[in-house]
């Protein structure tokens, strides 16, 4: 079989072979990195300043000066004003063959009708689509319908007829026309009433009136501008602006007291002042007033609620008016009693959140809660519930319920009048009165314990007076605490004594060998 060569495509510039070591590509076309160059200037190009037209190789500037728009705005300086095309600099090259290409002319598929480009209906395929319209326009076809200017996203303008158009064009063909729709005289001129004429005796379509008795025109130009009085719509009884009565619709509508009112008259019932949500006090007579006259009417007068003395008068007012027209205001929240068992424990009366302190389950007014003994003020470090259901302070309530004997009071205690030496010590419950119920008071002695003086154990809730060993009866803490499998509590030292491992080297001294 003959030997045949490997087909390589042709540079259009010369027309010899090009091999990848040396090829540059531009334009679907491969080229001699030296025919790589500008076909007007001879510079030679890179793939950042490379224009291609109709198979022909152009730097930027060069394309534009040949193929770019032309006139005043493009350009800087006078010299854009020119409309040179380049053709001075193919002069000496004139005789040379600069492209030997065979390009054929662009074919475009034809899409089904109403799929495609709607000014050429072509198929539009996503790497060249451009919406309006809600269609696909190829990038060639996205321009104006009148100037033919090329459009984008920004300046896009969609007809009435289907079509595309810039801003400019956009407004002479369906903006509105007449006085004041422009910059210049020019806009003076309505194209519509050149081309529709007036007949005479009559009213036309743009609203031209000919009076044949004086022989002029007087015509309507400006847009006619119609005042709605709203308040002439009268809404059903209390639904309406509670000033004027009128339907309130919601391109006006402010709201106050609950209510809807008019822009126009959401004003002060007394000074007019137009109001807005910051300055607007809504009055007792279901009125909005201004700050300063909802002073005025319903603040507080007297002296010490102003600057300077002018407002020492309360425009002649009596204190009985004045007091008449104040809101009622009654500070003593006992009046207002509440539902048996719901209330303070101590009046009775309502207990609100802004005042409401907590005891033993219940609320009480701030005022309220005070030691019933020495009716001392109290917090929540203070307080100390009582078996008889009030509160009292420690003081109160260790002299009250607390344990009694020697040791337990003030130095007098420590003083006997018997001339024996010796102490007896009394036997003595915490507390008098019925026991708690089986398994709820305390383990030792089965009387309530409250909150003051409870310990708490394993084994259950303790007096702080119980809370001891029940073998030594050494005083107990969190520390040396154990409990027993009997339900008691001891020490360490009797805990071990009682229940711990008993024998050799358990314990101290040799008193831990026996077996007692």
């Amino acid at each position: 079989m003959p030997f045949k060569p490997a087909d390589n495509p042709k540079c259009p510039k010369c027309g010899k072979s090009v091999y990848a070591a040396e090829e540059r590509v531009a334009g679907g076309l491969k080229w001699h990195k030296m025919c790589f160059k500008c076909g007007l200037c001879q510079k030679l190009l890179d793939s950042t300043n490379c224009s291609e037209h109709e198979g022909e190789l152009y730097c930027k500037v060069c394309h534009a000066r040949k193929f770019g728009p032309k006139g005043y705005g493009f350009g800087g300086g006078a010299g854009c004003l020119s409309m040179d095309t380049g053709d001075h600099l193919k002069a000496e090259n004139a005789g040379v063959r600069t492209n030997g290409a065979c390009l054929e002319s662009r074919v475009i598929a034809k899409a089904p009708p109403g799929e495609g480009c709607p000014r050429c209906g072509g198929c539009v395929y996503a790497a060249e689509q451009m919406l309006a319209r809600g269609r696909a326009w190829h990038k060639e076809c996205f321009k104006c319908g009148d100037c033919q200017k090329r459009l984008d996203s920004t300046n896009c303008c969609e007809g009435s007829d289907k079509d595309i158009y810039c801003k400019v064009c956009y407004g002479k063909k369906f903006g509105p026309k007449g006085y004041g729709y422009g910059k210049g005289a020019g806009v003076l001129q309505s194209d519509p009433y050149a081309n529709g004429g007036v007949g005479h005796g009559g009213i036309s379509s743009l609203g031209l009136v000919c009076d044949l008795k004086d022989k002029e025109w007087q015509s309507d130009l400006a847009p006619r501008t119609t005042v709605i009085d709203t308040a002439a719509i009268k809404a059903p009884p209390g639904k309406g602006c509670p000033r004027c009565g009128g339907v309130v619709f919601a391109a006006e509508q402010v709201l106050a007291k609950g209510r809807e009112w008019h822009r126009k008259c959401f004003k002060c019932r007394d000074c007019h002042k137009t109001l807005d949500s910051i300055i607007a006090c809504d009055g007792p007579d279901s009125d909005v007033y201004c700050k300063t006259c909802y002073g005025k009417k319903w603040g507080p007068h007297g002296y010490g609620f102003a600057c300077g003395s002018g407002f020492l008068q309360t425009d002649g007012l009596t204190e009985e008016e004045i007091s008449a027209n104040r809101p009622y205001y009654n500070p003593d929240t006992t009046s207002i009693k509440a539902p048996k068992g719901q209330g303070c424990p101590r009046c009775g009366g309502m207990v609100f959140a802004a005042e409401q302190q907590l005891a033993k389950g219940t609320m009480w007014h701030k005022k309220c809660f005070n030691c019933a003994e020495c009716h001392r003020p109290l917090d929540s470090m203070l307080a100390c519930d009582g078996p008889d259901k009030e509160i009292h302070c420690r003081a109160c309530y260790a002299k009250l319920f607390g344990p009694r004997g020697f040791g337990y009071g003030h130095a007098p205690t420590l003083v006997s009048t018997d001339t024996d030496p010796h102490v007896t010590y009394t036997e003595q419950m915490p507390f008098t009165g019925p026991k708690a119920a089986k398994g709820q008071g305390c383990p030792r002695c089965g009387f309530p314990v409250y909150a003051a003086e409870q310990m708490n154990s394993k084994n259950g809730t303790w007096h702080k007076r119980c809370f001891s060993c029940a073998d030594c009866h050494r005083s107990l803490d969190s520390t040396n605490l154990c409990d027993g499998p009997n339900g008691e509590i001891y020490c360490r030292g009797c805990y071990g004594r009682n229940f711990g491992p008993k024998g050799v080297g358990f314990g101290l001294g040799a008193g831990t060998l026996t077996m007692a």
